[in-house]
Order: C-alpha cells, then sequence, then structure tokens
C-alpha cells in the first residue's frame, strides 16, 4: 500500500525543497552550515506543514549524518538516553560528524527532559535539531536555549503552494498518470492555510472523491463539497487546532463567555497544552481587554503561573476562570491600537532626533552639546505635570493613544485632557 500523497512527495534534496529562500537559498545561514560541514545544534520554529521535519531529514542525507528522531509526545528521558548511547557507540567509528538527533514537537517536553539533552549537546555527542510550533522562548529551557540557534520558518506563499502542486500532478507516481484538470485553485489554497501537508492531503481528498472516474475537474465547488464530506479525514492530524484557537479569542473579544467556555473544553478535550491556552489568555487580556479592566493582565499572568504548577487536569479550573473573566470584562484596544500605529510611525520615519532636553547627559561633553538644557523635571511643577514636547519636532503633536469609552479609560482621558487640551480636546 501506497503511503499518503504528502510522503510520497516529500522532498529528498535542497533543490526539492520549496519555501524558506531566506534559510536554504543561496549564500544563506543554512545552506552555508551544510555546505561548509559545520554543523550545529539549533531549532526550528514555524507553523504546520511548512517543511520543518522535511528539512531536517534533507540535512541528515545531503551531509550523511547518522540520524535519529524522536517525538516528545511518545517519548520520555530513557528513549533520550538509548539514543545518546547509540550515538556514542557509533561515534567510535564515525568520521562523517556527530550523528544528528531530531526532536519533533520539543515544546512538548518537560524540563527533566530538557536537561538530559544538555551534557550530549554541549559535548558533541549529538546534534540537536528541535521543531516546534510554539515559541521556543517560552517553551524551551535557557540553557538549551542558549546552545541552539533557532530558524523561523514562514507560512508558505502561494506561488510555493502551485510549485507543490504542479509537481505532485506532474511526478507523483498515482497522479502523473490520470486525467486531472486543475481549473480552479482558490479553495485549494484556501483550505491549506500555508501549509505543504494540508494542501497535498487536500489534493489526495479530491482525487479521492472521483472514485476512477475521468476526467478529474478540480474547481473550487468540488473541493469545497469533498471537504466537507470528508472533514474527518481531512482533519486526522488535528488540524483544526488553529480554527478553534481563533474562535475562543473572538468568543471572548466578542464578550460571549459561554461560546468562550464551549471553545476552551473543546480544546481541553482534545488535548492542547495547556501552557499555549494559558498564553493566549495574556494575550487576549492585553489586546482585547487593556486599559479598559488593567486586572484582566494580572489574573491571565496569575493563571499561567498557576497552570504552569499544578498542571492538568486541575489547571483546566483557572484557565475556565480566567476564560468567563475576561469575555465578561469590558473591552479596549486602545494600547494595542497606539503601539501599531507607533511602529507604522517608526517605519515610515526612520530613527529621529530625540529632542534635546530629553536626552541624557552624563559627561560634560554632552552638557555642552546643550543635552538636556531646558528639561523640566515634573515633579516641580504643581500636579507633577509640566508642559513641554517629548516627541521628536518632525511628529510633535502626533496622537497614538486614543482613551476608549469605558469606566476605567474615562479616568484616564479626563486626566490627559487637562494635561494635554491641545491634543486631548474634551469629547
Amino acid at each position: 500500500m501506497l503511503p499518503p500523497l504528502p510522503e510520497r512527495m516529500r522532498p529528498k534534496s535542497l533543490d526539492q525543497y520549496v519555501g524558506q529562500r531566506h534559510l536554504v537559498g543561496d549564500g544563506c545561514v543554512l545552506r552555508k552550515m551544510i555546505e561548509s560541514g559545520n554543523l550545529s545544534s539549533f531549532i526550528l520554529w514555524g507553523p504546520p506543514g511548512v517543511g520543518k521535519t522535511t528539512l531536517a531529514h534533507i540535512i541528515a542525507e545531503t551531509m550523511d549524518r547518522e540520524f535519529y528522531t524522536l517525538s516528545a509526545v511518545a517519548s520520555g528521558v530513557k528513549d533520550v538516553r538509548d539514543v545518546f548511547d547509540k550515538a556514542r557507540k557509533g561515534g567510535l567509528f564515525n568520521q562523517k560528524g556527530a550523528p544528528i538527533l531530531f526532536i519533533d514537537e520539543i515544546h512538548r517536553f518537560n524540563k527533566a527532559q530538557q536537561d538530559a539533552l544538555l551534557g550530549a549537546v554541549e559535548n558533541g555527542t549529538i546534534v540537536l535539531i528541535g521543531a516546534t510550533t510554539e515559541n521556543p522562548s517560552f517553551e524551551v529551557i535557557t540553557p538549551l536555549l542558549s546552545r541552539c540557534q533557532v530558524f523561523v520558518l514562514k507560512s508558505l506563499e502561494r506561488n510555493d503552494l502551485q510549485t507543490l502542486l504542479d509537481r505532485a500532478l506532474q511526478e507523483d507516481v498515482l497522479l502523473k498518470d490520470k486525467d486531472i484538470q486543475l481549473v480552479e485553485t482558490d479553495a485549494l489554497m484556501r483550505y491549506s492555510g500555508g501549509d505543504a501537508r494540508k494542501l497535498l492531503n487536500v489534493l489526495e481528498i479530491v482525487v479521492d472523491s472521483f472514485a476512477g472516474r475521468s476526467p478529474i475537474v478540480i474547481d473550487n465547488k468540488t473541493v469545497t463539497e469533498s471537504i466537507q464530506e470528508n472533514m474527518a479525514i481531512y482533519d486526522k492530524d488535528g488540524e483544526m487546532h488553529y480554527d478553534i484557537i481563533s474562535a475562543f479569542i473572538k468568543s471572548i473579544r466578542g464578550s460571549d463567555p459561554n461560546a468562550a467556555i464551549y471553545y476552551l473544553a473543546r480544546m481541553i478535550d482534545g488535548g492542547e497544552d495547556p501552557l499555549f491556552i494559558a498564553r493566549r489568555l495574556c494575550l487576549s487580556a492585553s489586546e482585547d481587554v487593556g486599559l479598559a479592566n488593567p486586572n484582566a493582565l494580572l489574573l491571565a499572568n496569575a493563571c499561567f503561573e498557576v497552570v504552569s504548577k499544578i498542571g492538568m487536569p486541575e489547571g483546566r479550573i483557572p484557565l475556565a476562570e480566567t476564560t468567563v473573566y475576561l469575555a465578561s470584562s469590558p473591552k479596549s484596544n486602545g494600547s494595542y491600537m497606539a503601539i501599531e500605529k507607533a511602529l507604522a510611525l517608526v517605519k515610515e520615519t526612520g530613527n529621529l532626533s530625540v529632542p534635546l532636553p530629553i536626552r541624557n547627559a552624563p559627561t560634560q561633553l554632552m552638557k555642552d552639546l546643550n543635552y538636556s538644557d531646558g528639561y523640566k523635571y515634573a515633579h516641580d511643577y504643581p500636579g507633577h505635570f509640566a508642559d513641554m514636547e517629548f516627541l521628536p519636532e518632525e511628529i510633535k503633536g502626533t496622537v497614538f493613544y486614543d482613551p476608549q469609552l469605558n469606566k476605567h479609560e474615562n479616568v484616564l482621558r479626563a486626566y490627559l485632557e487637562a494635561c494635554w487640551p491641545k491634543y486631548y480636546p474634551k469629547k
């Protein structure tokens, strides 16, 4: 029996590899590492289906290194140590460099499991390649992270996905002999979501739906109907993960605690990482609740700490408490919009000069150049406020933060109206 289409089409070399040109293109960091033969440990961070596992296999094949692979979901400390023992024994006769240990979903390893990797990585027994969909800064212990470079992989672009489609239709052992007419690709692209594996799974589902009939005409309607009929197959690897978390966050933003708690239950029942949920709650507390209820971020952060300590299944309780609290809180995206607007202006205007009065003046030379000259120390003035400009001359008067209409931010607006009537006129 032939393997699924994504496995049949897995590239065997860098020349066949699609996407991630910032890493494997000519002169780029990973290609140079491979070509030089000096391979060091690193972590591949990116969404599902962008080629993390494939890239690890290609590197091992290209460099002719012994290759071990573990899944963090199914492996324990004993499995890791067994690999080290094999690597040490093989290393006595290996002239091609240290074996590669590839750990998929490395963010699922606990601290003890990650600690077990440290010595072997440090002394060169193995070269570690980790793959994760989660931010390594949160999920990988600092000592291990300091010994690994982190390479960020991006979702595949439409032209990358089109390349994969064309290659599958022309080269796959089964598809190349079928009369397949690719009329429209919008639905294929939409259901793939930038995920190569999902794209090829969808293509295979659609082709199989014709059950031997010919020609196989693929258009948006055919793709949509095939996916709706075969949703269980389409989602066999839990690929609705991102749809559920999206629904969860949008339910909180929409102040619907009932929908939010439902999607929380879906994630818990599906085995979602509880710290993944807790991090999203922290983000929602800042982005969606914000200054309308500053206590929301405190509770979300406390939830993250508690869940980190007690784990599951008890962790479901603080997760539920925080979810209901955020969904039931007044909402404001004022601070989120302020930083987005400020970042856009920084990109547009570049590094504008800081006004002289608010520059630091630790040396006499800086004082002679009028650094800090004219600075008004706010606490020396009535109400602890001194009217002076702090923004660069070119953008003075720009208002980034617009307080939203809610009980807490109404107080902030009143204060800003009193301080800066020219920028915050009374409403």
